[in-house]
């Protein structure tokens, strides 16, 4: 999981970070440093044909993959322009919980109280798509059941109620509540003023999951390609070609899934969605001393719009992410940014090293809702998942797998309310950045 939440300065951010973008290999991030990266899959350098061939490793693509097989269609190829999971599958926050980047009040504004609460549903439906993959495919990619708690920032104790009651009469969502002095025994911090637990909810190591994921759909037949990138996409002709900077792929049919990492590989996609870069970093292993912050391993983020998240991780670190940018370019000091958040809301672990920083790039839709289903005939996509993306991305995947392989209509339920409109750009981002500077000044305001 991945917030809307700074706009970092473009004075601060590194010139190269570009180029590292383009290696081959995993970014330098404590995910990469922790999983083992050894499996690979081979380069394409021929021509090959195909009923299905999917672009992009991620989430999206692999769970596509994944849902193609378990549903009887063997003959399926992904291709990837990097590693399996390069890209902000493998980078995220690791929250695993309900939701789209589009929050529910406006979710239910647009499409009305039953069809806003069957939209959120499949959220809640990819939660348990995730948790029934990682139990029945042991897929090890160190688990907290334990559910994500939201704390409130503000003063106003009417806003976790508010949300509790909003949650319960609209979602039929029953979020357990935290009063203020049992949430301090709990998350030792000044800042927040109680809280509401998501039980249901968990938080993973995503980057192993996007592995595991990737080994079980290898293991089921298919073809996997890494640093194979697409260059160009002929949609039109009887066989869909996809050609890569090696080789050529015939395909029946073709799914799109690059999310921030279109880099204008297909241009009918890319004009509808925007790249935007998002920050996390990882603490040496604290011991002990994690437990002056807090005690619990519930992952936690904040009632702000631009709001902090972190969790405990299995070697005693802290993982804290925060902060995005309408640039795709890594901050020089990033560390010291994200470090400066950590203490706003915990000083006492003033001092602590911070081993890893790093950023990703998310795709973003002019309204903050997944962007899926078919172009044209033949030509499917999955993109534009924001901010609120590991239970989306999954259960999209799987519902194009089901479109393809068994006529399944439930993707229309998201493409045909939440289409394509254009980012338009440079005016789009120039948009985007001031509404994220409104709402930062709002939550400044209201604190």
């Amino acid at each position: 999981m991945i917030p809307p939440t700074f706009i970092a300065k473009r004075e601060e951010q590194s010139d190269d970070s570009a180029e590292k973008e383009r290696n081959s290999e995993y970014p330098e991030t404590y995910y990469a440093a922790s999983a083992d990266t050894t499996e690979s899959y081979p380069v394409l350098q021929e021509e090959i044909e195909t009923e299905i061939c999917i672009v992009g490793a991620g989430y999206a693509g692999l769970s596509t993959a994944l849902g193609l097989v378990e549903r009887g269609k063997k003959d399926v190829v992904v291709l990837d322009s990097s590693r399996v999971g390069y890209g902000c599958s493998g980078r995220n926050g690791g929250f695993v919980f309900g939701g789209y980047s589009l929050d529910e009040a406006g979710l239910l504004k647009k499409m009305g109280k039953e069809r806003a609460k069957s939209l959120y549903r499949y959220t809640t439906d990819g939660i348990e798509l995730i948790r029934n993959r990682i139990k029945s495919y042991g897929i090890d990619c160190d688990v907290y059941w334990d559910g994500v708690l939201l704390c409130n920032w503000f003063r106003n104790p009417k806003i976790l109620q508010n949300r509790r009651d909003f949650m319960r009469k609209y979602f039929d969502v029953d979020l357990e509540p935290v009063e203020p002095d049992a949430l301090r025994e709990i998350v030792i911090s000044p800042k927040y003023q109680g809280g509401l637990i998501e039980k249901n909810a968990f938080h993973f190591h995503p980057l192993k999951y996007a592995i595991g994921l990737a080994k079980k759909a290898a293991e089921w037949g298919v073809k996997l390609y890494e640093n194979s990138r697409v260059i160009r996409i002929d949609p039109d002709s009887n066989e869909k070609l996809v050609y890569t900077e090696f080789g050529k792929v015939k395909a029946n049919q073709i799914v799109i899934c690059c999310g921030g990492y279109m880099e204008g590989m297909y241009k009918p996609l890319s004009r509808t969605m925007m790249p935007i870069a998002t920050y996390v970093m990882a603490t040496e292993p604290l011991g002990d001393r994690r437990d002056e912050a807090f005690t619990c391993n519930y992952a936690i983020y904040d009632t702000r719009f631009a709001f902090d998240y972190y969790r405990p991780l299995h070697d005693g670190r802290i993982l804290w992410g925060g902060r995005v940018s309408m640039s795709t370019e890594q901050p020089k000091n990033l560390k010291d940014m994200l470090y400066r958040d950590l203490l706003k809301v915990y000083p006492q672990l003033d001092g602590v090293k911070i081993d890893y920083a790093w950023h990703g790039l998310m795709s973003w839709a002019a309204h903050k809702m997944p962007q899926i289903g078919q172009e044209k005939p033949g030509v499917w996509y999955g993109q534009s998942y924001g901010g609120h993306g590991v239970a989306a991305t999954n259960i999209t995947g799987d519902m194009i797998a089901a479109a393809i392989a068994e006529g399944d209509t439930r993707y229309r339920d998201l493409a045909d309310n939440f289409g394509r409109p254009p980012m338009f750009g440079v005016l789009g981002k120039a948009c985007a950045e001031a509404v994220s500077r409104y709402y930062m000044l709002r939550d400044t305001l209201t604190t």
